[in-house]
Order: C-alpha cells, then structure tokens, then sequence
C-alpha cells in the first residue's frame, strides 16, 4: 500500500494559474508589479511570484503589495522559492521545485496554514511528492519551453493524465506548466490538470486582455 500523503491545507485552483516572471517580465519591458495588478485587474484568482535571481529586499517590497491587493480581490498569491518571503508578506502560498527546500522543511518555517506546492517531472517525483505536505502537485514541462529551464524533457498530455490520475488518488489537484499556450491550455485541462500554469504566452501584448482571453477559454 503506498504511504498516506501528510495533512496539508485544502486548495480549490482555478483554471487559470498565473505566474508573474521577473526574467520574463523583463524581457517584455514591464514592470513585474504592473503584471500582477493587470493579472488582477482581469480576474486572475491564482498568481505565483517568481523572482529568481532578486535580492530580497526588492522581492519583499513587491509581495507585500501584490498580496494585500490580491486579498481584496480575492487572489490566491503564491511566492516561488522563497519561504522567508513568503512568510514576511504573509502570502497565501509557497511553490518549491526538486532542488529547493523539501516541503516538509518549508512546513517547519511557514507552519500548517500555508499552502505549499511542489514541481515534478517523473514519476519517481510524483509518487514521493503525494508523501508530502503538499496542497497541489505541479508537472512538467508539459511542452518545450525556454522559458523555464528545468533539465527535463516535455512530459506531454499523457504524463499529464496519469500524474492527474495518481494526485487524484491522494486528494491533490494537479497544476500543469511548460510551453501552455491560449491555444493548448484547453487540451491541457481535458487531460485531468485542475490549472494550467502560464508564464510567457500571458505577456504576449495586453497582460490583462491576454489574462482575460485565458479566463474566457477555460471557463
């Protein structure tokens, strides 16, 4: 019998999973604090912060911001890495990666009321991962994408179904992520993901009208 998956906060994800990018903000010359308001001004109801590489001055001044207005729009914030800032800005949510803290350690930090979810790209991580005090499950790269290196190959949508299937089995929603396009962000969804995580094809013009698109094609 496999291990029971450790108590963790319940999450509802909505389709939608935002991710405000400093790399790829930059990139797009905009301000990652003008992203995450437009992301809001739509009607994103889950964000994450991912400000590798940013010291944490600059990160904290602007998660606090970005999530004291997120709680009055009713946002989900999480902060990617990070557990001290995650703390310190009271976010909603801590994502971490393979190489990251382990949640369990993240837990010790942020105490049973932060959501915490953790990237995997095989099964190997996945089966370990529903052992943890994981609110969601995050697989990918779904599809080739410069945008997030992570060392691994796409998944694609069947690694994608059978994750979903397995998380399923544990009580947790998978959130896909990896080169998901307007286009392909139904066919991810049909696949068994509850959220499609977006990055770059969300800064492609308007981040609220391109939000807003995401919003209309998953409802």
């Amino acid at each position: 019998m496999p291990p029971r998956p450790r108590p963790q906060p319940s999450l509802s994800l909505p389709r939608l999973y935002a991710i405000v990018d400093g790399e790829a903000c930059a990139r797009a010359g905009r301000a990652p604090l003008d992203v995450a308001r437009a992301f809001l001004s739509a009607g994103v109801r889950c964000m994450q912060l991912r400000m590798k590489g940013w010291d944490s001055g600059p990160f904290l001044d602007l998660a606090r911001p970005v999530v004291d207005e997120a709680n009055r729009a009713g946002c989900t914030v999480f902060i990617n890495d990070r557990a001290d800032i995650a703390a310190l800005s009271a976010a909603h949510g801590l994502h971490v990666g393979q190489a990251d803290l382990s949640p369990s350690q993240a837990r010790r930090i942020l105490g049973p009321a932060t959501a915490i979810g953790l990237s995997t790209h095989t099964e190997a991580q996945w089966e370990l991962a529903v052992t943890e005090p994981i609110a969601y499950l995050a697989i990918g790269p779904v599809y080739g994408t410069g945008t997030k290196a992570t060392g691994y190959e796409a998944v694609g949508l069947e690694v994608v179904r059978a994750a979903s299937t397995r998380a399923a089995a544990a009580g947790l929603p998978v959130v896909a992520i990896g080169g998901i396009t307007l286009a392909r962000a139904p066919e991810v969804i049909a696949s068994g993901a509850a959220s499609v995580a977006v990055i770059s094809d969300l800064l492609s013009g308007s981040p609220e009208a391109r939000a807003r698109d995401f919003l209309r094609a998953l409802a």
